[in-house]
């Protein structure tokens, strides 16, 4: 039998039960800890032959040299010729779409000129190079490379850098043609926190980047946590998480699917189902039933139901959206009839999918949007990956002789204020002149 908490809004133990359902325990195992920081100190004393050992212990394979680390554009291309043409003709579909939607996140860089001549403006720039992680590990992840990649690409990135492992020595072709219909300038078969030590430090095969992103296991999560200040890095991501408010008009087993599409990727998954109608929720509980038995992953979905899962039911939808905002989920799906009535009402989520028909898997895979979204509640302050994470802006101040005048007489006194008598003198010098 599933088990799922069923948890009421109007118990009077909710909120004690809610708090426990969202707790999670972020902090890394010490041990674990200090293997990384071991891992990041070597890479970065040893390079290429701190690389090739920590390749050998934890890939079980043994590259020849340093060189061999890196996959050249030509078996890039032959993995995309080889693939099944299926396969190929949806990442190519997907490509597209990712490439269509981010090209609508590039701005412009802007001036505007005051009336005394001063000009003041931003430049909007691209990094000029970017690492890309992508697991190789239990699954691979084309579409992750496809996300991540072609949002770089689309900002400007002048290289892009992936690393991925090739445990004993087998190379995923599906990711290695994501990579190459992305554009991919260099990929290396290194990961774990060796390949982001590599990335951020630099080897004399590897070059070092300025910004890491992609997601990969708890040894990635700390490397990156590490290593930010050194290079930045796109975020720390927790368990996946999807939060389904409905109104009970959705078929039962969409919703259960829906559910199970992301407690399927680990035993730490959060899906949580808000709904004020109780004979719904116990549809949908029969659905999850009738529906587990005939999933490869039943039991990574299973323990994750009964770790962090939970069918709420709700005074009202007005109390699925308070409660939606609170839970600041990574995926929130709007399955209701009249989703436009609720939309203006959530604040905090990194994605949100409009209606039943949006199922959240077309979102990790093809509808354009990003797929590397804010978890653990980060969606309160942080947003899906897109075109802005791989470009900067620059500040333009150019002040005018008559602006140096007005506006350093203002400077002086405000540098006075704050007992920076150099800072005065300074913007005055060009007064005086």
């Amino acid at each position: 039998m599933l088990k799922i908490r069923a948890l009421q809004s109007t118990a009077p133990t909710f909120e004690a039960e809610l708090s426990a359902l969202l707790a999670f325990e972020s902090a890394q195992d010490p041990q674990l800890e200090a293997r990384v920081r071991d891992i990041l100190a070597d890479v970065k004393a040893r390079g290429d032959v701190a690389l090739l050992e920590a390749t050998a212990t934890f890939d079980r394979w043994t590259p020849g040299s340093a060189a061999a680390l890196e996959i050249d554009q030509s078996t890039l291309q032959q993995a995309l010729e080889a693939i099944d043409s299926n396969v190929r003709a949806a990442l190519e579909v997907a490509a597209d779409r990712i490439r269509r939607y981010h090209e609508r996140q590039l701005q412009p860089s802007w001036r505007y000129t005051e009336p005394d001549g001063t000009v003041l403006g931003q430049q909007i720039t691209p990094l000029d190079r970017a690492g890309l992680y992508v697991p190789g590990g239990k699954a691979a992840y084309p579409s992750s490379v496809l996300m991540n990649a072609v949002a770089a690409k689309v900002a400007g990135v002048r290289e892009l850098v992936m690393v991925t492992p090739t445990p004993d020595g087998v190379l995923n072709e599906t990711v290695l043609a994501a990579a190459a219909l992305a554009g991919v300038d260099r990929v290396f078969r290194v990961g774990g926190a060796q390949a982001v030590g590599a990335l951020a430090y630099g080897t004399e095969t590897m070059p070092g980047v300025d910004k890491i992103v992609g997601p990969g296991n708890a040894y990635v999560a700390a490397a990156k946590r590490f290593v930010f200040g050194v290079v930045g890095i796109d975020m720390v991501a927790g368990p996946s998480e999807i939060l389904v408010i409905t109104d009970g008009t959705t078929d039962p087993g969409w919703v259960a699917m829906d559910l199970f599409s992301q407690a399927e990727h680990d035993e730490i998954a959060q899906a949580i189902l808000l709904c004020p109608d109780a004979a719904y929720m116990k549809r949908v509980r029969e659905a999850m039933e009738s529906l587990l038995v005939s999933m490869p992953r039943a039991e990574i979905i299973r323990a994750s139901l009964s770790n962090r899962g939970a069918l709420i039911t709700v005074r009202d939808l007005d109390e699925a959206c308070e409660l939606s905002n609170r839970i600041a989920p990574e995926h929130l799906e709007l399955s209701v009839a009249e989703p436009d009535l609720l939309l203006s009402k959530l604040r905090h989520a990194g994605a949100i999918f409009v209606g039943p028909f949006s199922s959240e898997s077309i979102g990790d895979y093809c509808a354009g949007p990003n797929h590397v979204l804010p978890t653990s509640r980060t969606a309160r302050f942080s947003s899906p990956l897109g075109v802005y994470d791989f470009q900067k802006r620059s500040s333009i101040i150019q002040v005018s002789a008559a602006g140096a005048v007005s506006l350093g007489k203002v400077a002086a006194t405000l540098a006075r204020s704050e007992g920076l008598e150099a800072h005065a003198q300074s913007a005055e010098f060009r007064v005086k002149k």
